[in-house]
């Protein structure tokens, strides 16, 4: 099965194409929301890279959000348009889970976006030859976060909410991995695709919505 892997959720975005298990070619790039048309000929290069066209395709699987409102939308508008017309396969990950994955840390991960307004989106996950869902996705202070963790000083931290909250995940005791593993890769929700197809299949393309977790800045009454 050739499936096309996307996320857009953070400023760097990834896009993968996989078959039968392996990743076939992967890149990242810069994403804006002035410059969301850069996302589809990147698709192509791959494809056209690989020897294959979108013909080709039997399968999306889709970073789900949350982060950037306008970002998570660039990748499920394309991801949603694709199945649409060529009636192809839907999978959909957290892009929390897609850190998580490819951070590759044998202990529990805390996954974090910067939320902004004082607050991350967060989510826990054990990954390894199995992949579990220890805490969902959620919008929350970094302080609340660590609060509700029993034990800080058990769990690694990835993403780009880690950043200004590096003294205090210090302080609790966790473990800050590398900058290089915060940002989602595509090639992840491959593997959460390839691996746990039952978790993330969506039955109904057309009716899905990505993993917003809170409303964007205009729906809440608030400045951007």
């Amino acid at each position: 099965m050739v499936t096309l892997a996307l996320d857009t959720s953070t400023p760097v975005g990834s896009v993968a194409v996989g078959r039968d298990g392996q990743v076939l070619a992967e890149s990242s790039l810069r994403v804006r929301a002035t410059h969301s048309e850069a996302v589809l000929p990147e698709v192509d290069r791959l494809l056209t890279a690989c020897g294959l066209g979108a013909r080709d395709l039997q399968a999306v699987v889709v970073g789900s959000g949350p982060g950037s409102f306008t970002g998570v939308r660039i990748a499920a508008s394309l991801a949603k348009g694709m199945c649409h017309a060529r009636d192809l396969a839907l999978f959909a990950f957290s892009s929390l889970a897609a850190v998580a994955v490819g951070a590759r840390c044998e202990e529990p991960v805390c996954a974090m976006f910067d939320a902004r307004r004082g607050q991350v989106y967060a989510a826990g996950y054990r990954v390894g030859e199995g992949f579990e869902e220890l805490f969902a996705p959620r919008a929350a202070a970094l302080e609340q976060v660590l609060e509700d963790l029993d034990e800080p000083g058990a769990w690694c931290f990835a993403g780009d909410g880690v950043g200004p909250g590096e003294s205090a995940i210090r302080e609790a005791g966790g473990r800050i991995l590398d900058p290089d593993t915060w940002a989602p890769q595509a090639r992840s929700l491959l593997w959460l695709a390839w691996t746990h197809p039952g978790r993330g299949h969506v039955p109904e393309p057309g009716s899905w919505e990505p993993g917003y977790v809170r409303l964007p800045a205009a729906q809440r009454g608030i400045g951007a």
